[in-house]
């Protein structure tokens, strides 16, 4: 197994940057495009969907070649799967959110029964620093996963910026595990940063084409995965801190989407034009300086959780504690917790 994490982000990598204009094509002869109907779409040209197609095959693969067929394996790829036949149907006929939930929770039901479960949460105020979920175990991680799951879709906004920050995530997560010799979890991990970032060359902008809810929905079930199986094997009061911060930006930004809307008595599922990518751009930044700031965040987002990683628990939770009242300094200073005005 050793390097094989190298080959396996190569070849991932190469299948996602091939098949995408494929896809593109296809997206295009069967109609599936997005077509800007509302202020909140910032691109004014219909663009094809499908690029979640193209990391598909790639990821499904490579994880066929790469990894084991035990029942881990193959239940997340049934999972997986499913999900990317919801999210075709939803980028061509907008399926109905609820629907959709539905869906999403069933995939991740199929993951639990191939064995991908939270089974500790980190506890500070323990000695030992964790707590045993027992029951809680099975909703908690449908939670986490459907939880993920959605965060990517929220962060898809501008060009290139939900696949880098899924890649680095991706990336993030490797390195979090790769000293505690995780073999096919390290694997996995690779093979998700390869397909991200081989779709990226296409989708940065200006995109050719857009990873639609078949891709977002398809990285981050992939990415909550890799985030359990990483954390299960460890048996540390960091359990689910490092994975937190490893996927940082797209949970800050859905926390801080719920947080507001809460705030201002609107649903939670209310779609706005606040999010960081917004309100980085009202600072006056253009589409690839947000994108590439935010890229920069995601880093600083994952070294720190490289860093958590490797240190004692009271270190970490230290540094978690201290990264996080900087990371509410800048929501508030950029208004991504706010009362709206009364006009």
């Amino acid at each position: 197994m050793d390097k094989l994490y190298v080959m396996a982000f190569f070849f991932a990598f190469v299948i996602s940057f091939l098949v995408t204009p494929l896809a593109r094509k296809l997206a295009i002869k069967v109609g599936a495009l997005d077509v800007p109907k509302t202020e909140r779409k910032i691109h004014k040209d219909a663009m094809p969907y499908f690029g979640g197609i193209a990391m598909y095959i790639a990821i499904m693969a490579c994880m066929y070649v790469f990894l084991p067929h035990n029942k881990t394996n193959v239940s997340v790829m049934i999972g997986a799967s499913l999900l990317v036949l919801v999210g075709i149907v939803d980028d061509m006929y907008e399926m109905p959110a609820k629907i959709k939930l539905g869906f999403q929770i069933i995939a991740a039901i199929i993951a639990v029964y191939g064995g991908v479960r939270i089974y500790f949460i980190t506890n500070p105020f323990q000695t030992a620093g964790l707590s045993l979920l027992n029951s809680l175990s099975i909703p908690m991680t449908i939670i986490w996963i459907v939880g993920i799951t959605n965060t990517i879709n929220l962060i898809d906004g501008l060009d290139g910026l939900a696949a880098g920050v899924s890649g680095i995530a991706a990336l993030t997560l490797l390195l979090t595990i790769i000293t505690k010799g995780y073999s096919f979890v390290i694997v996995e991990c690779a093979i998700v940063a390869g397909a991200a970032f081989g779709f990226l060359p296409h989708n940065f902008n200006p995109a050719k084409i857009f990873m639609g809810d078949t891709g977002s929905m398809l990285l981050g079930y992939m990415l909550s995965i890799v985030a359990i199986l990483g954390a299960v094997k460890s048996v540390a009061a960091i359990t689910l801190i490092v994975p937190i911060f490893a996927i940082g930006l797209p949970i800050l930004d859905t926390f801080f989407a719920i947080v507001r809307r809460i705030i201002n008595k609107k649903s939670i599922m209310e779609a706005d034009k606040e999010h960081l990518h917004h309100q980085l751009m009202k600072k006056g930044l253009n589409h690839k300086q947000t994108v590439l700031v935010l890229y920069g965040i995601s880093i600083f987002l994952g070294l720190t959780a490289v860093f958590i990683s490797n240190s004692d628990t009271k270190t970490g939770i230290w540094v978690g504690v201290i990264v996080a009242l900087l990371i509410l300094i800048l929501a508030n200073r950029l208004n991504l917790i706010k009362k709206a005005s009364r006009k």
